[in-house]
């Protein structure tokens, strides 16, 4: 069992951390766009910020278990199967890059505009406002945001066990669930929670780095 454990372990690090790597770089330049395409920014598009609004807010408003189902021909179609720790990368990446997308864009909009005119005046071409301006003064509140998502692609792993996607929920299912094994369900939960905790701090410390640099 403490073999079944470790391998769970290692297959839930994996699909979170390949997962993870995904939404952090298709994430970030969505949020981007979400925010310079809005009105008054500038790269003012107002039907390109509605149109791609609408479908991350499609995303997010769609429960993750519904998305996992749903999302089967697609995971088959890139994966060439829809059990095991790669077809779970698929349904958490497409969750998690719209509510990841959604929290970096708040943190970005929070930018001072002042700020942003500042580099304005002083010359600088759109792209450096975005680099130099934008994106270093939203880092502390995207690195927090993204803190937040990897907890809940954590949660979201355990669930995709649910159908066969590996890792702990997949033991916790097997084991904890249908063979009523206490002290795997126990053990499970004791490493999620550990898991969790890492991360918040990992993530909470980074922060404050950020702030007091």
């Amino acid at each position: 069992m403490l073999d079944a454990l470790w391998q769970a372990f290692l297959d839930t690090l994996y699909m979170v951390g390949v997962s993870a790597a995904i939404v952090w770089f298709v994430g970030i330049p969505l949020a981007i766009i979400l925010v310079t395409t809005a009105k008054g920014q500038i790269f003012e598009a107002p039907l390109v910020n509605r149109v791609l609004g609408s479908i991350v807010n499609g995303f997010r408003a769609t429960p993750f278990i519904i998305l996992l189902v749903a999302l089967i021909p697609l995971t088959r179609l890139i994966t060439g199967t829809t059990i095991g720790v790669w077809a779970a990368v698929v349904p958490i990446t497409v969750s998690a890059t719209p509510f990841f997308a959604r929290i970096a864009e708040v943190s970005l909009r929070e930018v001072s505009s002042g700020v942003i005119e500042a580099a304005q005046a002083m010359g600088c071409q759109k792209r450096h406002i975005i680099f130099n301006v934008l994106l270093p003064e939203a880092l502390p509140g995207i690195i927090g945001g993204f803190t937040i998502t990897l907890v809940a692609m954590i949660s979201a792993s355990a669930m995709a066990g649910a159908i066969g996607a590996g890792g702990l929920g997949d033991l916790a299912i097997r084991y904890g669930y249908q063979r009523y094994d206490t002290t795997v369900m126990l053990a499970v939960i004791a490493i999620l929670i550990a898991i969790v905790a890492i991360i918040q701090y990992a993530g909470d410390r980074y922060v404050y780095l950020l702030k007091n640099r």
